[in-house]
């Protein structure tokens, strides 16, 4: 799994709580000033999830005050952005003269260079925290520096795919190994760099490769998101992002990590496939509706692609899964 440090305020005497997790806040950002009017009982829950150079931590706390100010800033800078994608709770970013409201389903974005402060409102937040050193970012510090402080949408477009990768990194990081870390933070920093440039309309200002990973990820969220439906092919993947099936082709030898599209496409199909084929809810349904539900038009080539992949048929795949399950059940 990859390096992770978990911090639950409940394990320790209320009296050490606020302390111990301002000195892991420290570790995890920039030094800051911490304030609450909880501190007596405090409560917090952190994971700070290593991508080698690029820290993730989901977080949830009760109202609090984080202050980065110019004399924190001369005496220590990482050098680094940050982002917060909001996931319950709001609060309020002084910059400058610049006073803004994040809520819910927004990126918070600060500058360890920069003074800032950031109060949450009275009841608990929960987000998801992302530190990345500029030096990642595939974005000239000018163009990035501009997106600082905007409220950005995690709604939509960009946006929505970053809180997509950062949801399932967070929920599944137990699935990777330590060496994936360095190739999820370039994911990562591809993507705040095209969300960053997005907002500005900056597109240009992207290395070529960057653009061409963004765009890669995006058309594996499109294919995620409509594997099931039986019409979605190669060329209708293509003409929903604007481009030709040849250059759709180019970016899965380039990006897709060995995978072609085609192949990436069915194996959405058959993994959800062979999950509905384990589960007793689906018993009663004959496999070549399962099939049909998962996109397959065809029972039979259904059958031949999951035996390539699985090494048995679908029927007794499901035969082997409900009885092995059968075989647990506590008697009635």
């Amino acid at each position: 799994m990859l390096p992770e440090r978990t911090f639950h305020s409940s394990e320790l005497p209320p009296a050490d709580r606020f302390e111990c997790w301002r000195t892991l806040m420290a570790e995890t950002h920039a030094p800051m000033e911490l304030r609450s009017d909880h501190v007596d009982m405090f409560w917090a829950r952190q994971r700070n999830i290593s991508l080698g150079e690029v820290t993730v931590y989901p977080l949830e706390c009760n109202p609090v005050t984080f202050s980065r100010t110019p004399k924190l800033i001369r005496n220590s800078d990482p050098e680094a952005y940050h982002l917060s994608l909001v996931k319950r709770g709001a609060g309020v970013v002084t910059m400058g003269r610049e006073v803004r409201v994040h809520s819910a389903f927004e990126y918070h974005t600060s500058d360890t260079s920069r003074p800032f402060e950031v109060s949450s409102a009275r009841e608990p937040i929960e987000l998801i925290g992302v530190e990345i050193p500029k030096a990642l970012l595939p974005l000239p510090p000018r163009i990035a520096g501009q997106v600082i402080h905007q409220r950005i949408s995690s709604r939509d477009g960009m946006g929505a795919l970053l809180a997509t990768f950062l949801d399932q990194v967070t929920r599944d990081s137990h699935t990777y190994q330590p060496a994936d870390g360095p190739r999820l933070s370039g994911v990562l920093a591809d993507l705040v760099a095209s969300l960053f440039a997005g907002v500005l309309d900056a597109d240009r200002s992207l290395p070529p490769e960057t653009h061409r990973r963004a765009l890669t990820l995006r058309i594996m969220a499109f294919i995620r998101s409509n594997a099931d439906d039986p019409r979605l092919d190669i060329p209708a993947i293509a003409a929903a992002h604007h481009i030709s099936t040849s250059y759709l082709h180019r970016l899965f030898q380039r990006e897709g990590g060995g995978e072609t599209a085609a192949g990436y496409l069915q194996r959405q199909r058959l993994s959800r496939a062979r999950r509905d084929l384990a589960d007793p809810q689906y018993e009663g349904l004959p496999v070549h509706c399962i099939a049909a539900q998962r996109g397959f038009s065809h029972a039979s080539a259904f059958s031949r692609a999951f035996r390539d992949a699985y090494g048995m048929p679908p029927a007794a795949f499901r035969r082997q899964s409900l009885g092995r399950r059968g075989a647990y059940a506590s008697p009635a």
